[in-house]
C-alpha cells in the first residue's frame, strides 16, 4: 500500500512551484509528485525523477511532513562541536592575555600549547586542525614573524644595499644640444 500524499496540494500547484523554484533537485521532485497527483503510478514518478521507488517513497514522506521545503537537500548536521561557548570564551581570554614567558615557557602561543591548555583546563582532546578551524572562526589568525639569522648585523645589511638611481635624468644628448 503506497503512502498517500497530502490533500492540501494539487498537481497544478506543484507544477507552478517547480517553475518558480531556484533549486533544481526540488523542482524535479515536485514534478514527480505532481505526476502522482495526476494519477500516474509511483513507477512512472520514479522514471520522471530518475530515481528508484524507495526514493520516491522517501520524497512523499518528506513532502507530507514538511511540505515543498522538505524536498530541498539539507546539509547534514555532522559532528557536534567539541568546544562550547564557555570553552571558546575562556580560550579567547587566554589568547588576549598572551603568554608569560617565565610562567608558560613560550613567547607566543602555538597550537600545541593551546591544545595542552584545553586538555589541562577542560579535559577535551582536540586536534591541531580542529583548534585552528575554531580559532579562525573566532577571527584569530596565525601570525608569525619573519625569520632572522642570529648573527645578522643591521649595519652590514645597510652597507651592502645598493642605492637606486634617480627616477628621472636628463639625457646627455639633450644637455649637449642645449649647451651649443
Amino acid at each position: 500500500m503506497p503512502v498517500p500524499l497530502r490533500s492540501d496540494f494539487d498537481a497544478g500547484g506543484l507544477r507552478a512551484m517547480a517553475r518558480k523554484s531556484k533549486n533544481g533537485p526540488q523542482a524535479r521532485r515536485l514534478l514527480a509528485l505532481a505526476a502522482i497527483y495526476e494519477g500516474a503510478s509511483r513507477t512512472q514518478a520514479a522514471q520522471i525523477g530518475g530515481v528508484t521507488l524507495q526514493i520516491v517513497r522517501d520524497w512523499v514522506v518528506r513532502f507530507n511532513a514538511h511540505g515543498p521545503e522538505g524536498l530541498i537537500n539539507r546539509k547534514p548536521p555532522g559532528q557536534p562541536a567539541k568546544l562550547k561557548a564557555l570553552h571558546r570564551a575562556a580560550l579567547m581570554a587566554r589568547l588576549d592575555e598572551g603568554p608569560i614567558p617565565s610562567v608558560h615557557g613560550v613567547v607566543r602561543w602555538r597550537l600545541v600549547d593551546l591544545i595542552a591548555w584545553v586538555w589541562g583546563e577542560f579535559r577535551i582532546t582536540i586536534s591541531k586542525q580542529t583548534l585552528s578551524r575554531e580559532l579562525r572562526a573566532m577571527n584569530y589568525r596565525k601570525l608569525s614573524a619573519r625569520p632572522r639569522h642570529h648573527a645578522r648585523s643591521e649595519a652590514e645589511v645597510s652597507a651592502f644595499q645598493k642605492g637606486s638611481p634617480p627616477a628621472w635624468r636628463r639625457s646627455r644628448r639633450v644637455a649637449l644640444a642645449a649647451s651649443r
